[in-house]
C-alpha cells in the first residue's frame, strides 16, 4: 500500500475550480482527514479489494445503488465488472424511475432496460418507487425540507453507493452525491430536487428551472437526507471510466475524450467526489479539458462546497493508493 504525502493531499485539495484558492482554508489536521482509497486498474477483483479496504462490512439487506443506464447509452458500469462485488454482499441492485421520460420512466420499461443491459442476470433488481414513495427529513437545508425517495428503499439495512463518475449536463459531474440524491429519489422526488422544492410534477418541472446554484444545493440537501437516514450503514465506491461529459441518463452520450482513471472509495462522499475531480484535473491526458469545462461551466464544484457546509464530509482527504 502506498500513501500519498501530506503535501500531495493538500495540493490536490487546492486544485479545484478558479477561485478556490481565495478561500485560503486552514490546513487540516492529518489525523482527521477522511481516507480515499484508489486503485488504478479497473477490474472486478479490484472492485472487491477496494470495498474490503474500507473496513465497513455491508450486512443485512444490502442495496447496491447504481445507474442501470438509459437505453441507447453504453457507458454505464458493466454487469461483468460489478457482479463479484454484488455477489460478495448478497446485494440487490436498486434504482428509481426517471422524471424526464425516456426508456426508464416507468417500472416496466425500467426493468426491461435493466434486463437488456445485463443487470437482472447477475442479481435481483428493484425499482424502489414502483409502489410509491417515502419521505426523509432534510435537516439544515434552505431549499427543501423533505426528500421523496422510493418507498422500497426503507426496507434495506445497508447501502453501497456504486457510482460511475463522469460528466453531467446539469450538475457538471455525476458521482456519489448525485447517485444518492437524484438516484434514490422517486420520480416526483427527482422533480422536487431539480426544481429546488417548487414542484413534484414531472410534467411541469422542466419548464421553469431554478437558479443553477439552487439546484446544486438541493441535490446536496437530498443527499444529506439519505446520509442521515443511513448513519454508518453506507459506503461509497466510484469507478472513473468511460469519462464522457454526459451522464448515463443520456441515451446518446458524447464519446469520452480522456482515458480511464481508476476505482476510488471512501466512507466520506464529499471527499470521494472531490478526489475524483482532483484526479481529472491532475491527469496528463489533454482530453481532460472537455470534462473540466463541463464541470466548471455548470459550477459543479459548488455542490461540494455546499455539502461540506452542511457537514456531509470534507474536501480535504488522504489519498491512499492500493497496489
Amino acid at each position: 500500500m502506498k500513501k500519498a504525502t501530506m503535501f500531495t493531499v493538500l495540493f490536490a485539495a487546492s486544485c479545484s475550480m478558479a477561485g478556490a484558492a481565495e478561500r485560503q482554508e486552514p490546513a487540516p489536521v492529518a489525523e482527521t482527514l477522511p481516507k480515499v482509497y484508489f486503485i488504478r486498474e479497473i477490474s472486478a477483483a479490484n472492485l472487491v479489494k477496494i470495498y474490503e479496504a474500507l473496513g465497513r462490512k455491508a450486512e443485512g439487506r444490502v442495496a447496491v445503488k447504481l445507474s442501470t443506464g438509459e437505453p441507447g447509452g453504453h457507458n454505464f458500469l458493466q454487469p461483468a465488472l460489478i457482479a463479484d462485488l454484488v455477489h460478495r454482499v448478497n446485494g440487490t441492485i436498486v434504482e428509481c424511475n426517471t422524471a424526464y421520460g425516456g426508456g426508464r420512466a416507468d417500472t416496466e420499461s425500467h426493468l426491461k432496460a435493466a434486463a437488456d443491459h445485463g443487470f437482472t442476470a447477475i442479481a435481483p433488481v428493484e425499482i424502489m418507487d414502483a409502489e410509491g414513495e417515502a419521505v426523509l427529513p432534510v435537516r439544515g437545508g434552505r431549499h427543501i425540507r423533505e426528500d421523496y425517495v422510493g418507498k422500497g428503499y426503507l426496507k434495506y439495512d445497508f447501502t453501497i453507493v456504486l457510482s460511475h463518475f463522469k460528466g453531467h449536463a446539469m450538475g457538471g459531474f455525476g458521482g456519489a452525491i448525485k447517485n444518492i440524491s437524484i438516484g434514490i429519489a422517486s420520480s416526483s422526488g427527482k422533480a422536487w430536487i431539480h426544481s429546488a422544492g417548487q414542484t413534484r410534477d414531472v410534467a411541469k418541472v422542466w419548464g421553469s428551472l431554478p437558479a443553477q446554484d439552487d439546484f446544486l444545493e438541493s441535490m446536496a440537501e437530498a443527499a444529506k437526507a439519505v446520509i442521515d437516514h443511513c448513519g454508518d450503514r453506507i459506503l461509497y465506491i466510484s469507478v472513473a471510466n468511460n469519462l464522457s461529459v454526459d451522464c448515463d441518463c443520456d441515451s446518446s452520450p458524447e464519446e469520452p475524450k480522456m482515458g480511464d482513471i481508476g476505482i476510488l472509495a471512501s466512507l466520506d462522499p464529499v471527499a470521494l467526489d472531490r478526489a475524483c475531480t482532483d484526479l481529472v484535473r491532475a491527469s496528463e491526458d489533454h482530453g481532460k479539458i472537455h470534462l473540466i469545462e463541463r464541470i466548471d461551466s455548470r459550477h459543479g464544484m459548488h455542490t461540494l462546497d455546499y455539502a461540506e457546509q452542511l457537514g456531509m464530509g470534507s474536501q480535504h482527504y488522504e489519498l491512499i493508493e492500493l497496489n
